[in-house]
């Protein structure tokens, strides 16, 4: 199933949900590690979470929550940060496609694919790093550069879906004040 929808995050409300959370976590995690083991049985899907966020929202802290029940065995978490000198020599994706679960496994992606669209629109200079014909400078980094990128992206996606990977997107979203106070923790620590 492809998911379309477009979404406004000024809409969300980055509030914590009211309840009983602990609850409600124990409860996913055993339903994900039943499913899990549905996933592996049947082998002829993976499932790939894709985790986007600013930094201090929370990606690390959920993996290890929402995963605590379930076997390490089943589960590839993969953190992108700066792209390395061997993957520079690829094309941007590469990287991504070589971390993907295989059938009848988990795969959680840190941070995305999307940082390639994401990051690179404010420090242009990473794009020259990957010595794309094309690109001479900053200046030839125009918007159907991005449109580009963002196509390969679908397609990416689209062929992941085709090949039986279920593909679930999440953007943790924190208001300016969080990430404030969160940064300011962190340097006390």
């Amino acid at each position: 199933m492809k998911v379309t929808k477009n979404i406004n995050l000024s809409e969300i409300s980055t509030l914590e949900v009211q309840g009983n959370a602990k609850k409600e976590l124990k409860k996913i995690r055993k339903e994900l590690s039943k499913l899990q083991d549905m996933l592996y049985a049947h082998g002829k899907y993976s499932l790939l979470i894709c985790l986007q966020g600013m930094d201090t929202s929370g990606k690390d802290s959920l993996i290890r929550e929402v995963f605590k029940d379930v076997n390490a065995n089943g589960v590839v978490v993969t953190s992108f940060k700066v792209p390395s000198e061997k993957e520079l020599k690829h094309d941007f994706l590469w990287r991504h496609y070589i971390a993907l679960p295989e059938r009848g496994k988990i795969g959680v992606f840190n941070r995305t694919h999307y940082e390639n669209v994401l990051v690179t629109r404010v420090h242009k200079n990473y794009i020259l790093g990957e010595n794309i014909p094309s690109i001479k400078s900053v200046d030839d980094l125009d918007n159907s550069f991005y449109e580009n990128r963002m196509k390969a992206i679908i397609n990416f996606e689209n062929q992941l879906v085709d090949n039986g990977t279920i593909v679930l997107k999440f953007f943790l979203n924190i208001s300016k004040e969080e990430q404030k106070n969160r940064l300011l923790r962190r340097l006390n620590i």
